[in-house]
């Protein structure tokens, strides 16, 4: 009996430089020959790194999927500014960072680890009034987006060295979803009376997905294959329940059980191995939050 499920999944896409994560989307809809193609997380065009794709039933999955923190190399470069925070953007401002002193630099970089209110990227893809943010500074306005909770649990300098006037830094960060990492770069430079800028970031890790789950778009085309399918998928982002043929059954009509004290959201799995479910329990009833391999399939 074929598997209705075969094809969905997961594909964790090593994003090159210069794709905007809606072209590797574009590619891998050829290299799939599939519509059903959705991405997880914006990663910019100059960024690299873990691009996390759903296929299929996927793409249904990727509103569920646990990936509250992420992990990021970087190069910052102290001495200048740009409009965009990063290597594209055009000079604002800047002051010599060459002198800068170390034991200043790196306490300021802990000043930014934490619990902290950022100011997001002006060309992120947030929306103001309906359009994206990158759009609006593209078209000349001038934009400036709320500062939000963020959460930075690891801003490390792993090296640094004077490049001319400038003073550039090796970082590897760790925070929450929603965190700019360029906003980091600017802050930093803003603090230090320097100026900042990211020259280079890799994404390292989305969640419980990491570079070694990761393939290139050129390996993908060559041998297409899912990274996780759903029923791995669902398993790597939340703790398992195992649950019997029947209760199975019930789940991927939409029905509920009764509670077992259960905290957080869990993948139901069969005695097979496939991931039913997610659930939750509200109130008296262990309910579905997402039906993977729904009865109708």
């Amino acid at each position: 009996m074929t598997d209705a499920l075969a094809n969905s999944g997961l594909v964790v896409v090593d994003k090159p430089q210069g794709m905007t994560s809606h072209d590797v989307v574009g590619r891998l809809r050829r290299i799939f020959h599939t519509r059903k193609v959705g991405h997880a997380g914006t990663l910019d065009p100059m960024a690299t790194g873990v691009l996390v794709v759903g296929l299929e039933r996927g793409t249904k999955f990727l509103a569920h999927m646990v990936a509250s923190t992420k992990s990021y190399a970087a190069t910052i470069r102290l001495g200048m500014a740009t409009h965009t925070d990063d290597a594209e953007g055009e000079r604002t401002w800047g002051e010599p960072a060459s002198e800068l002193d170390m034991e200043q630099v790196n306490k300021e970089v802990a000043a930014l680890t934490g619990d902290i209110m950022q100011r997001p990227a002006a060309v992120s893809a947030i929306k103001i009034d309906g359009k994206r943010a990158h759009e609006r500074v593209r078209e000349g306005e001038e934009v400036e987006i709320p500062a939000r909770p963020v959460t930075v649990s690891r801003f490390d300098i792993l090296a640094h060295r004077i490049e001319g006037e400038y003073l550039d830094l090796d970082v590897t960060v760790d925070c929450s979803s929603g965190t700019y990492i360029r906003s980091l770069a600017r802050d930093l430079g803003e603090v230090l009376g320097v100026g900042g800028h990211l020259t280079a970031l890799r994404r390292t890790e989305v969640g419980p997905f990491t570079l070694g789950d990761a393939r290139t778009l050129d390996e993908l085309a060559d041998a297409p294959a899912l990274s996780l399918s759903l029923d791995e998928a669902l398993a790597r982002s939340y703790p398992v329940l195992q649950v019997t043929e029947g209760e199975a059954k019930a789940l991927a009509m939409g029905k509920w059980l009764e509670p077992r004290g259960l905290k957080g959201t869990y993948a139901a799995v069969d005695p097979d191995g496939h991931s039913i479910a997610l659930i939750k329990e509200k109130g008296k009833r262990l309910a579905t939050v997402f039906v993977a391999r729904p009865s109708t399939l």
